[in-house]
């Protein structure tokens, strides 16, 4: 791809009101299961990747939002990742702490009317401040 290609962001997902919908009604306590679950998996040495994986997605479980994607003229677009043991002690040292904290947060704020669109925010952050993953 050249460097002068221009690239666009794409949000795509459900509009405001049936995500709002959906954190009300199935996102709050499916999201709580799935974090809990999540964690007891990283406490398994094997099953540590699932458990990351749940975590990258809780975006998605708690409030139907997908990551957006980078699409140029020739398709879409991979963001580079940062390298794997930098992230792997990110995760070891910050990253399962801080996820937990940006998750209870949000979990607050999201209890909240005003709140809610900040506590998405933050479970939309919750994937780069787990393991630095780049969207």
């Amino acid at each position: 791809m050249n460097n002068n290609t221009p690239v666009v962001t794409v949000k795509q997902g459900p509009g405001c009101l049936i995500q709002i919908l959906w954190f009300v009604f199935i996102g709050w306590w499916l999201g709580s299961f799935a974090v809990t679950a999540a964690y007891f998996l990283l406490v398994l040495v094997v099953t540590i990747p699932f458990g990351i994986m749940i975590l990258n997605n809780i975006p998605m479980i708690m409030a139907l939002r997908q990551p957006p994607q980078m699409i140029s003229a020739y398709g879409p677009v991979s963001v580079p990742q940062h390298n794997f043991l930098l992230r792997a002690l990110w995760f070891i040292f910050v990253g399962w702490w801080l996820a937990a904290l940006a998750l209870s947060v949000g979990y607050f704020l999201c209890m909240t009317i005003i709140g809610l669109p900040f506590g998405f925010a933050l479970f939309d952050a919750v994937p780069a401040m787990l393991t630095l993953r780049r969207s």
